[in-house]
């Protein structure tokens, strides 16, 4: 991958990243969100990115920054599951709740989503920084490094 298109796939994980953030967002706020995030590291569209080998991000960017990208997104993840757990999981309704259709969190799992979500939005700063100081250091890489 040229340089060029490395910077732009750090951008389009940027994007996919947050886009991960306004669905949980939305969960919180009540909305229905189809395909939620996926819990494992390496499923969600980021860390596909992330894992992927043919990005080489590791010997582009150093193990250094490479390392501290992948630790705060398994971070991020393992904040996450605690979300998920509470709007995403599959439980099996009981005959009254599937009669009735409800599926509605409660206002106690509710302020404890709201909690966790603060949580994981300070995760996601230190890890959109991280993906910023990777898009500059690949910005300031001869081309030739890229081939």
């Amino acid at each position: 991958m040229d340089k060029t298109k490395t910077l732009e796939s750090i951008q389009n994980a940027r994007r996919a990243h947050e886009a991960q953030m306004s669905k949980i967002k939305a969960a919180i706020n009540g909305d229905k969100v189809e395909n939620p995030t996926a819990v494992a590291k390496t499923k969600c569209t980021f860390g596909k990115w992330l894992y992927n080998d043919e990005n080489r991000l590791r010997d582009i960017l150093g193990s250094l920054f490479y390392d501290n990208m992948e630790v705060l997104h398994a971070k991020w993840h393992t904040e996450y599951f605690k979300l998920f757990e509470i709007f995403f999981k599959e439980e099996k309704k009981g005959f009254f709740s599937k009669i009735l259709g409800s599926s509605k969190v409660s206002e106690m799992e509710l302020d404890k989503a709201k909690l966790y979500y603060s949580e994981l939005e300070e995760t996601t700063k230190e890890l959109l920084k991280a993906l910023g100081s990777s898009e500059r250091r690949i910005g300031a890489l001869p081309e030739s490094k890229f081939y």
